[in-house]
């Protein structure tokens, strides 16, 4: 019975093979001269024959005493089924495969059977391409017209862009083509990250105040706050070009010019800007309504400590042995949110990040780590006896604080990371010598921290492993202030030095020198702000020659900007903006042209 069926296929399949090869010959002549041998498929018949010679595999396949499914079955069952048959049912089913095998592959080769040709509607396939990155999308859209229409529309190109972090604020109706705004501003960052390599672009320094030395210095979103030693307190926008500075009204009574107290501590976000001064009084602006305090409050003693929410209008200081959190009502006015009283003078504060509505900050006093809820009295987080806090800082979740080990059983000076919802200790950080100095929870890419050690080392620490996946000699004393994002560090030290490092390669891009501690540095993609705070506060020799004591012992504030193409090529560096009369400071931009003054 096999044998009998196998030859009728045979039969009507050199039929149908001689009949498509004649219609091939009266069609396409050169082309079937030049290509392969293949079976033509009849118009209006492609399906009928299709079906055909399947049924006629088929029941070639069942004569031969195999199931119709038998292809599925794994090589190695079909070895040893091939071997419990017949030397004619082998022959018979080997010769049905080889038959079915060349069917399958001539098949596949007809155009006119649409075997991947399925029609989905519009908005299945932006579901589907949504997860797609953009080489894929790139790749797809090269595939057919029709892809081509789903892979560039405007929804999965704006998605991207928010993914990416490209125009985080705007709408999909603010631009006609997010296919072009995608790739404008990835040549927009591979530009700017050049130029952060190559130290390309103007560098600033900002407007020192006469007779008067840099006290402190803060910055957020390109706005930079600095208070004085003469009380001043002064606010830059380096955002835009126009480096005038305001000064910010203190509405002190005194008569005699020059006796206001010094300013301790200064703190600025969108809207806020807040200051600390020496006697105890705390002033509050807002830089949307004008240059005078909105709210002024009064501590009995000095304020050690100075918080300012980066997200929402809520102060926290520390005096003697209170915390105060500020912060407005419904109706606009400054109250007392919460008040807690601790043990030791606080040495670091800072305030938790979207904490919702009632507001959390975080102190350390000595070897406490206090956790300070506004609905909640003051928690001891953390505390070992003799081992004191070195550096603090939080994130929205976490709280990560250097240790210094004391005692007989010295264990290494260590970075500790606590869970500010479960208070607890999630990770025991680095093993060194010295003491860690500085650290950045906040600002850091996620799993990673960054921190600065009296050893003159910067390291990065691998939250997930709890080890150190980088340690850097970036110093010739210790590091005072250290920050990174997702390909390089930004560090600055005790002897004045700002170094710019590619952590991925290990390589030292650039680096400045000043002659004060670097005790501020804040970045983003296009810009860099640094502070050189001095440790005395006396001007010497005010009287002898007023440039050069100011540029020796006031302190200095430097703004970098690497986004050179939004300058006109006419236009004039911000360094030659300077008037006649002033001696303008140094341009460590080279390809940028000399100096000229303003006529």
């Amino acid at each position: 019975m096999a044998d009998h069926s196998l030859d009728e296929f045979r039969r009507r399949w050199q039929e149908e093979l001689a009949q498509a090869q004649a219609l091939r010959k009266r069609r396409r002549p050169e082309a079937a001269e030049r290509r392969p041998w293949r079976p033509e498929v009849v118009p209006g018949r492609g399906e009928q024959q299709a079906s055909g010679y399947l049924a006629l595999a088929q029941g070639l396949l069942e004569g031969a005493g195999r199931p119709p499914a038998a292809r599925a079955i794994r090589p190695e069952r079909q070895e040893a089924a091939s071997r419990s048959r017949s030397p004619p049912a082998r022959e018979a089913a080997g010769g049905g495969e080889q038959l079915v095998d060349q069917l399958i592959r001539d098949l596949n080769e007809m155009d006119d059977v649409p075997f991947f040709d399925i029609q989905l509607p519009y908005e299945l396939a932006i579901n589907i391409f949504q997860y797609l990155d953009r080489k894929e999308l790139g790749r797809c859209a090269q595939v057919s017209k029709t892809w081509k229409v789903i892979a560039e529309d405007e929804v999965l190109w704006y998605r991207l862009c928010q993914q990416e972090g490209h125009l985080p604020e705007s709408s999909i109706s603010d631009y006609s083509c997010w296919k072009l705004i995608f790739q404008e501003c990835r040549a927009n960052e591979h530009m700017l990250r050049t130029n952060w390599k190559n130290r390309k672009g103007a560098v600033s320094e900002l407007e020192h105040i006469p007779d008067a030395v840099l006290c402190d210095v803060h910055s957020h979103d390109g706005v930079v706050i600095a208070g004085y030693t003469s009380g001043d307190v002064r606010v830059w926008d380096t955002r835009t070009w126009d480096y005038t500075a305001p000064f910010l009204e203190s509405d002190y009574e005194e008569d005699e010019p020059g006796m206001q107290p010094y300013v301790s501590f200064v703190r600025i976000n969108s809207s806020l800007a807040v200051a600390a001064y020496e006697d105890g009084f705390l002033n509050i602006w807002d830089l949307r309504t004008g240059r005078y305090p909105i709210h002024r409050f009064e501590h009995d003693a000095r304020i050690q400590a100075l918080a300012l929410s980066q997200e929402d209008a809520t102060v926290a200081t520390a005096s003697a042995f209170d915390v105060v959190m500020l912060c407005p009502n419904e109706e606009g006015y400054w109250q007392i949110a919460a008040e807690f009283e601790v043990q030791k003078l606080v040495d670091y504060l800072e305030i938790v990040p979207d904490t919702g509505r009632y507001p959390v900050a975080v102190a350390t006093a000595g070897d406490l780590v206090y956790l300070l809820k506004a609905e909640d009295s003051a928690r001891t987080l953390h505390y070992v006896y003799g081992q004191p806090v070195t550096c603090l800082d939080v994130s929205s979740n976490q709280a990560a604080f250097g240790v210094k080990s004391l005692g007989w059983v010295y264990e290494g000076n260590k970075i500790l990371v606590y869970s500010l919802e479960a208070e607890r200790c999630l990770s025991k950080l680095g093993n060194a010598l010295g003491d860690f100095t500085c650290v950045n929870l906040r600002d850091s890419p996620p799993n990673l921290m960054v921190s600065g050690n009296m050893d003159r080392r910067v390291r990065i620490h691998d939250l997930r492993t709890d080890t150190i996946a980088l340690s850097i000699s970036a110093h010739q004393l210790g590091v005072s202030s250290v920050q990174m994002d997702d390909w390089k560090i930004v560090s600055g030290g005790e002897e004045g030095l700002v170094s710019v490092w590619d952590y991925r390669m290990n390589q030292k891009l650039w680096e400045v020198h000043s002659r004060h501690p670097v005790r501020h540095i804040s970045f983003n993609c296009h810009s860099l702000i640094t502070a050189h705070v001095p440790y005395e506060r006396v001007v010497r020799n005010a009287d002898l020659d007023n440039f050069v004591t100011h540029r020796r012992h006031r302190g200095l504030i430097q703004a970098y900007e690497f986004a050179v193409d939004r300058l006109a090529f006419q236009s004039t560096v911000p360094i030659c903006r300077s008037s006649c009369d002033t001696i303008p400071g140094y341009n460590y931009d080279l390809a940028l042209a000399f100096p000229c003054d303003n006529i």
